[in-house]
């Protein structure tokens, strides 16, 4: 053994110590901290679990947004897996430079596997390199870097990170060629293109070292990368936050306790406001004690799954990039508001579990006082243009600002987007009712919101018996429950109005032409009317889950007395709180949007849109198909619900019409800025998100904005007039719902 080796064996053997007593005191520490979180049951079907955790982790599914990336990505991460074993087989080649592994060592399949991935793997990796610095927010000429979707990200984490497996795949690709040398001075039985088809070119290179010569620098190879892999390790145990290291092996986790098990994406339906484990109803709210907390006011309130999900945060930046509010210079990022909310649960741990519950105790460390002192939604006295100053994770004041909370419009996106399932939604309506619930700490124009959803059972205050006049005129009678028929089963569905479309004029439009298209096609079909009230959907999201609760109590109760079993609405927030929600308060329905019922009924022949002869399809009135159309998927349809291809089906059945797709469409499509309660508030920081989007359709030089949703319909209207009052959009371009298209083009041939 020479001198070499011993040094190199006394070196790895003791950095390997330090290593492993590093991990053996970070995992502990780390899963403890996890325990500080609230319980949550997510243990079900653990056979799903798995099979959805393989397949999004080893088919990349969710990581194909970015198809390239995803590329790189996976044969990257496979590299790092499977060349974890050529680590293993470093430590004996340290000892023995001729070492094999039992068995798989001299099989040809392996060398190919080994091969493949080291060169796959290492362009993989420096593609992945040039991509961060091609995007880098430095080089980006948005405001202050930040349509980079790195602006906020740790960046000397990353290229560590980055650095160290390039590292890793070169030694691992050199020991390839080195050994090829070896075999070939020696025997030479497996020095052949069979067994090292990539390697052999540039093995060749070392044969003239001698024998001794190429031992020793397998030697000296098998340490660098031994050693490289133990700073890694040493490293990211000293960085407990490093989420670009330790998502590599927390993603497995935080992908298999994701709401559900069979892989669906974490919408649609908001996570009930639980106490203990369990969710709170208006019933078991009189059983609680005076100062129960609901909602999360401090960080140890998330649910351990809420604490795994900010310490899986990789800082990819994937959800900023696609973030409404982000876009259009408001200080949301859920990248940094994850990053925050896991460096704060970070510093808060050590004196979480030491039993300091307050500022006083400063033998647990100077910073005891800021850290659990700071409120977690405050005001930290940023500025719009300094977005970071928006997060504060070690405090003193607030952790994270308030405008940072209500800019959120819930459209999911984020969501939609992060390749490791976190579940960003749920957690910002968790700490919005902490703040709306607990200290009422919201925005001003939400007060009148709630009073008038209390008292008069719709946001605009308008009494229960005007929900009926949108029907006035309709050149048929609309049936009433209660009045027409004494139980829904007597009818094909319930049409559930919603407030938009008894209220909002535009809407009104919309209904009236759902209810001609339904009666023109033969279906029967039955309405609520004054027995209609709000489904709650802006309350939820604004935090106020009590009063959703109230709500939807008293529409289940409605509903369920009716006799309801099939329902038709028009608008996707009523769509999603029906079809999603109320199953958790006792309401099961088939519910339809609009545009699925109409798609079908044009499908079966039972409405058929025509042109007369010599007529253009622009020419048969304002609510007319158009030339051509584009189309804007509502957030709570799309996203929420997977809902794409009916609207798109029906303005393609419409004659003689263009449809022209917007480039941010389906699963990227960008919030009218409605969502999430936004509806009701102003919009004061930033551009306007109806703005930006309105922007998007006028470009595609449609003459129609196609829309299936009332919300939808009210922003991109005002942000249409906005767009024609600066000269920006022509004056006959117009905002319409596929309904209103729809039934133009049938009346057509009448």
């Amino acid at each position: 053994m020479s001198l070499l080796q011993i040094v190199s064996i006394v070196l790895t053997l003791g950095i390997t110590l330090v290593g492993v007593a590093m991990v053996a005191r970070a995992v502990p520490q780390i899963m403890s901290g996890f325990k500080l979180g609230r319980p949550e049951n997510r243990g079900d079907a653990k056979g799903r679990r798995t099979a959805t955790m393989l397949r999004e982790i080893f088919g990349h599914t969710r990581m194909s947004r970015l198809p390239i990336v995803a590329i790189a990505h996976w044969v990257t991460m496979i590299s790092f897996i499977m060349l974890s074993l050529a680590v293993l087989q470093s430590y004996f080649q340290v000892w023995d430079p001729t070492f094999m592994l039992p068995l798989l060592g001299s099989f040809f399949l392996w060398g190919w596997a080994n091969e493949f991935l080291g060169w796959a793997g290492l362009l993989g990796i420096l593609w992945l390199i040039w991509n961060r610095r091609k995007n880098h927010p430095g080089r980006s000429a948005g405001h202050d870097g930040r349509k980079s979707r790195f602006f906020g990200s740790t960046f000397w984490q990353a290229y560590f990170v980055e650095l160290v497996i390039a590292i890793e795949i070169i030694c691992v690709v050199t020991l390839r060629g080195l050994e090829y040398a070896l075999d070939k001075t020696g025997s030479g039985e497996h020095a052949d293109v069979l067994h090292f088809p990539l390697t052999f070119w540039f093995g060749e290179w070392f044969t003239n070292m001698g024998r001794e010569g190429i031992k020793q620098f397998i030697v000296v190879i098998s340490v660098i990368k031994i050693v490289t892999a133990m700073v890694w390790l040493i490293t990211i145990c000293r960085n407990l936050t490093m989420g670009v290291a330790w998502h590599r092996f927390l993603a497995f986790f935080n992908i298999f306790f994701k709401r559900h098990p069979d892989g669906r994406t974490s919408l649609g339906a908001l996570e009930p406001m639980k106490v203990d484990g369990k969710p709170v109803t208006l019933e078991s709210l009189e059983e609680m004690d005076e100062d129960t907390t609901f909602g999360v006011g401090k960080v140890e309130d998330f649910t351990w799954k809420g604490l795994l999900d900010f310490s899986t945060c990789t800082e990819c930046g994937r959800c900023q990039s696609q973030c409404p509010a982000w876009n259009t210079e408001k200080p949301l990022s859920p990248k940094l508001l994850m990053m925050t909310l896991r460096d704060n649960a970070a510093h808060r741990a050590p004196f979480m579990k030491a039993g300091v519950s307050g500022g006083d105790n400063r033998e647990n460390g100077e910073n005891a006082p800021d850290v659990l002192g700071a409120t977690l939604i405050g005001d930290t006295g940023y500025d719009i243009d300094s977005p970071l100053m928006a997060y504060n994770p070690h405090g003193p004041d607030a952790v994270i600002d308030q405008d940072v909370l209500w800019s959120c419009t819930t459209c999911g996106a984020c969501v939609e987007q992060c390749p490791v399932d976190i579940e960003h939604v749920d957690h910002i309506v968790d700490m919005r009712r902490y703040q709306t619930l607990i200290e009422s700490a919201f925005p001003s124009e939400l007060g009148g919101l709630f009073k008038n959803m209390e008292s008069k059972g719709n946001p605009w205050g308008m009494s229960a018996r005007a929900r009926l006049d949108w029907a006035k005129d309709l050149p048929f009678e609309v049936k009433v429950f209660g009045q027409d028929v004494e139980s829904l089963s007597e009818v094909d569905y319930l049409f559930w109005v919603g407030c938009a479309g008894a209220y909002e004029d535009r809407a009104k439009k919309t209904t009236r032409a759902v209810a001609e298209l339904l009666d023109l096609a033969g279906v029967d079909f039955a309405v609520l009317g004054d027995g209609e009230t709000c489904t709650g959907d802006s309350a939820r999201r604004a935090g106020n889950e009590m009063l959703f609760q109230a709500l939807a109590q008293q529409n289940v109760e409605t509903l369920n007395g009716a006799g309801a079993s099939k329902i038709i609405v028009t608008c996707a927030h009523c769509f999603n709180t029906i079809k999603n929600e109320y199953p958790q308060v006792g309401g099961e329905y088939e519910v339809l949007h609009h545009t699925q019922l109409l798609n079908r009924l044009v499908r079966e022949k039972k409405l058929t849109p025509v042109t007369r002869p010599g007529e253009t399809p622009s020419s048969v009135g304002a609510a007319s198909t158009g030339k051509s159309v584009t189309y804007h998927d509502p957030c709570y349809l799309g996203r929420h619900n997977n809902v794409y291809a009916p609207p798109r089906e029906l303005i393609g059945s419409l004659p003689g019409v263009e449809y022209r797709e917007m480039e941010r469409s389906g699963e990227k499509s960008f919030c009218c800025g409605a969502g999430g309660a936004r509806m009701w508030m102003e919009e004061k920081l930033g551009s306007r998100i109806n703005l930006n989007r309105t922007q998007e359709a006028v470009a595609t030089g449609a003459d129609r904005i196609a829309i299936g949703c009332p919300f939808c319909r009210v922003m991109l209207t005002d942000g249409l007039t906005a767009e024609q009052s600066e000269g920006n959009a022509r004056e006959d371009v117009e905002v319409v719902d596929v309904a209103n298209m729809l039934l133009a083009a049938v009346k057509s041939g009448d």
